[in-house]
């Protein structure tokens, strides 16, 4: 299947509109890993070849997944799958609580190594909470990029000044910015007021949307039957949108999407998805997880589902409404 893919901000990277997360990857082993129930090699290995018979050509993880274990869970099932160095394209990211900027250039071997030797493509800042500044972080993420060690520059949870600064950095350096992984979704369109999808616009930089499906809320699966939050494991089951209050209050939207999905012979995750990927255009994607392989067989549909305007705008109106 071939899927039309885009440019990562204005790097020559290619991605498609989707990817796959991985931090449902991370296994037991701390590292923001018991957020997630546990699964299998096995498992894993079935999620990813269904992600790459479904055309995705790339895959988002990070050192703090399980302290590497996402990203070795990766490789080893992309070697399951036969795929040779250059075949797909990875993304992971730098932990930097408590750190400064040199532990980049530091800990870059183990991540190639727990990448079994898999190029990173895409090297992301997780989180603006190192010792250093921005700037000097850059200039490590730039010299890694001259070296040939990765391809691109990205940051993840940063706000709009932020951004801006790590861009200007690299700019020095003669180095685009290549994207901002931040939280985005129809039931959290905060992106869109407070600066940080504008600042993305007019720096060039692709905005990669995790969460697109509210950790399943947006499935429906538990708006049809809420008792189904009691099964939650870890973390998630304290999240607020899993209220009972909130999942009434997004009723509305799951509904429509529920009944935009019917009307194609989709699902209201798949609907979700292209909403996410086409309503501004093609300066956002999104990389949904996935701890079934039915899940990721279910959202790569989303990559050949195109809505109307009317669709796309009737979402638009009911998700700008939803305020917890």
């Amino acid at each position: 299947m071939v899927i039309p893919k885009r440019f990562l901000g204005k790097t020559d990277v290619e991605i498609t509109p989707l990817g796959l997360g991985g931090w449902q990857f991370a296994g037991d082993e701390g590292g923001l890993a018991s957020y997630w129930s546990t699964i299998t090699q096995a498992e894993i290995n079935a999620i990813v070849m269904t992600a790459l018979k479904g055309g995705i050509n790339w895959f988002d993880t990070a050192e703090i997944y399980g302290f590497g274990n996402s990203e070795q869970a990766l490789a080893q099932a992309l070697q399951n799958a036969s795929k040779k160095e250059g075949d797909v394209l990875i993304a992971t990211k730098w932990w930097p609580a408590f750190r400064f900027a040199g532990s980049i250039k530091k800990t870059i071997g183990q991540r190639i190594n727990s990448l079994r030797g898999y190029p990173i493509d895409l090297h992301q800042i997780h989180q603006p909470w190192s010792f250093s500044s921005v700037e000097a972080e850059m200039n490590v993420m730039a010299d890694l990029v001259e070296e040939g060690t990765i391809r691109a520059v990205g940051v993840s949870n940063f706000s709009p000044v932020l951004v801006d600064r790590a861009a200007k950095q690299l700019a020095l350096r003669g180095i685009p910015l290549a994207s901002h992984q931040t939280k985005y979704s129809l039931l959290d369109r905060s992106i869109e007021f407070n600066g940080i999808l504008e600042n993305a616009r007019k720096i060039g930089c692709s905005i990669i949307a995790y969460s697109p499906l509210e950790q399943g809320l947006i499935t429906g699966k538990f708006h049809g039957n809420p008792e189904r939050t009691k099964q939650l494991s870890g973390f998630r089951r304290w999240r607020m949108k899993f209220s009972s209050a909130a999942i009434e209050k997004s009723r509305p939207i799951i509904q429509a999407l529920g009944e935009i999905a019917d009307t194609y012979g989709a699902t209201p995750a798949q609907v979700a998805l292209s909403w996410l990927i086409n309503f501004h255009g093609e300066c956002i994607v999104a990389i949904p997880g996935a701890s079934k392989a039915e899940q990721v067989e279910d959202n790569v549909k989303a990559l050949q589902l195109v809505l109307t305007s009317g669709e796309m705008q009737r979402l638009d109106r009911l998700s700008r409404e939803y305020r917890l």
